[in-house]
């Protein structure tokens, strides 16, 4: 496999969800399929992490559905006393998973991170400086964090530019 097509994507969920359907101000919906077709095809993605808050049965069909579009499914671990009580809060969960991959020296080129979240900043310095980062891509623009300002337009990307949304929205049945 050429390693420069063998990037892998790392998915805040809970941060996806909010900078999106649950937007305050024009809300929409990603086609999880289309937005994994996207990933492959916009920043050479082979694996493409999907991390949430924690398993709710409930939810077992959206879990299939991020499954099913091509995406690894990743719950964080809750005690039993915690569960339906906190955000997903993934920030730790994603950081050690990559850092795990690069320790182990995982074969892939590089890393794909989708959130606008700022707790990220570090991992994001550091995988500049190693050369093992290719964008930030953050679901909302305008909620993004203000730290990934300083690096420029070549480090970051957004979902909700129009462009982006024609190719990763969910269709509205006819």
């Amino acid at each position: 496999m050429d390693k420069e097509k063998n990037n892998y994507a790392f998915i805040d969920g809970q941060n996806l969800y909010m900078g999106t359907t649950k937007k305050e101000i024009n809300p929409w919906k990603i086609d999880l399929a289309r937005f994994r077709i996207y990933l492959e095809q916009k920043y050479n993605v082979t694996k493409a992490f999907y991390f949430l808050g924690y398993l709710d049965e409930s939810q077992q069909s959206l879990y299939e559905k991020i499954q099913s579009a091509g995406f690894i499914l990743l719950f964080r671990e809750h005690t039993s006393l915690m569960l339906g009580k906190k955000k997903g809060n993934v920030d730790s969960d994603i950081i050690l998973s990559v850092m795990k991959k690069l320790y182990y020296k995982e074969s892939f080129n590089k890393v794909v991170l989708v959130s606008g979240d700022g707790d990220y900043k570090q991992l994001v310095d550091f995988l500049i400086v190693e050369s093992k980062f290719e964008k930030i891509v953050f679901p909302d623009g305008k909620r993004a964090s203000s730290l990934y300002k300083k690096l420029g337009a070549p480090f970051f990307a957004t979902l909700d530019n129009i462009d982006t949304m024609r190719k990763i929205e969910m269709k509205k049945a006819p």
